[in-house]
């Protein structure tokens, strides 16, 4: 089957543009655009500004809607092959090699539809735990084995996100097999991260808070010794459970000791690839609307989403807990303002979390539903769902 982009197959749709359309306003032949949406050409650069003005994106997120889908795999390496053939032979050069392999793909995370990921990380973990049940005993095992706990921690990550945060069942196998082999392995970073993956299915997906709450603090009690960024991040979604629990005081002391911990972040904790300095603004954010205090939310997650840049998952989140709270408070145009930008970022990248928030803010615009400005939202938001 031939490769296709297709970001920018969605966005030409999102955009009520057919094929032959676009190539008549570009002025080239519909073949181009084919070969475009293919993956077998890319648009040359003089008409890439065009393209971009004419599907409403800026050039970086066009930049995005060019990738093919191939672009995310890394051709394995003569060393990886090797190992594959002789598994037993495996070396510590060849786990730098797989874990660089994770992390690649943990970086088109924010930018990328999970959908897109997914394959490829699927048979980057598989080689991982093939690898990781033949390794010879010792260092080279032990690094396996921790490599396998993130590979499925993030596996888990991916597939709920894709299900956009329905699939509890496939993301908690995931996170299971992840703390199964942290505990092996004694390993309290691993086994705390997947306990918060978790923790967020419990929350957000379940919508039950009590095990959200339990495992949010499982998972800081887990790593409180070894890492201030997992005790942190922890802390934060028990604060959010707190206040989805309508605990107003105990919230605030989380959101006070996950800001203890966060401040004493740094590079040499084994989970700083886990950390923002946007995370406290944005969970408070959240925290503080679900509390009902909408001026606070509003004034933290307008800083947050200013500060938010490159992690266009969590910045569509912020975006629509933002709407939210303008909603909330009856100011119709900054809430428009807000919901118009999330639906800009959830075009490019499908989060679920995106996705389910911004849903809320439109069942809440129907107050205004006479209004044209919201019907022109709320056909954005249906035009996304159609190109999904």
């Amino acid at each position: 089957m031939a490769l296709k982009r297709h970001g920018l197959a969605r966005r030409r749709r999102a955009v009520g543009l057919t094929q032959e359309r676009l190539a008549e306003v570009l002025r080239v032949e519909r073949s181009t655009v084919t070969r475009w949406e293919s993956g077998k050409a890319g648009p040359q650069p003089w008409i890439r500004p065009r393209l971009a003005e004419v599907l409403e994106v800026t050039a970086e997120e066009l930049s995005e809607l060019l990738v093919v889908a191939s672009d995310v795999e890394r051709p394995l390496t003569e060393r990886t092959q090797y190992a594959m053939r002789y598994p037993s032979r495996v070396d510590l050069a060849t786990v730098a090699e797989l874990r660089d392999g994770i992390q690649s793909l943990g970086e088109r995370y924010d930018r990328l539809p999970s959908a897109t990921l997914l394959a490829h990380a699927g048979e980057h973990a598989s080689r991982v735990a093939f690898l990781a049940s033949e390794a010879p005993a010792g260092r080279v095992q032990r690094e396996m084995r921790v490599l396998q706990a993130d590979a499925a921690t993030f596996m888990g990550q991916l597939v709920w996100d894709a299900s956009q945060r329905r699939d509890h069942t496939t993301a908690r196998s995931y996170y299971a097999q992840s703390v199964e082999v942290a505990r092996h392995l004694r390993d309290p970073n691993a086994e705390g991260h997947a306990l918060l993956r978790t923790c967020y299915v419990a929350l957000y997906g379940a919508g039950d808070h009590q095990e959200g709450l339990a495992l949010a603090l499982q998972a800081a009690r887990t790593a409180r010794y070894t890492s201030h960024v997992l005790t942190g991040l922890a802390m934060l979604h028990a604060a959010e459970a707190h206040a989805y629990l309508r605990e107003g005081h105990a919230c605030e002391r989380a959101l006070a000791g996950a800001e203890k911990h966060l401040a004493h972040a740094h590079g040499a904790d084994a989970a700083h690839d886990l950390f923002s300095p946007t995370h406290l603004g944005r969970l408070a954010g959240s925290c503080y609307l679900t509390l009902g205090d909408y001026r606070k939310a509003e004034q933290l997650l307008t800083q947050t989403a200013a500060e938010l840049h490159d992690r266009r998952k969590s910045r569509a989140i912020v975006l629509g807990n933002l709407a939210l709270a303008r909603i909330r408070q009856r100011d119709l145009d900054a809430a428009l303002t807000a919901f118009n930008d999330a639906v800009n970022e959830l075009h490019g990248t499908r989060g679920g979390g995106g996705m389910n928030i911004v849903f809320r803010a439109a069942r809440e615009l129907r107050l205004w539903r006479n209004e044209s400005a919201v019907q022109e939202a709320q056909d954005r938001l249906m035009a996304l769902m159609e190109a999904t």
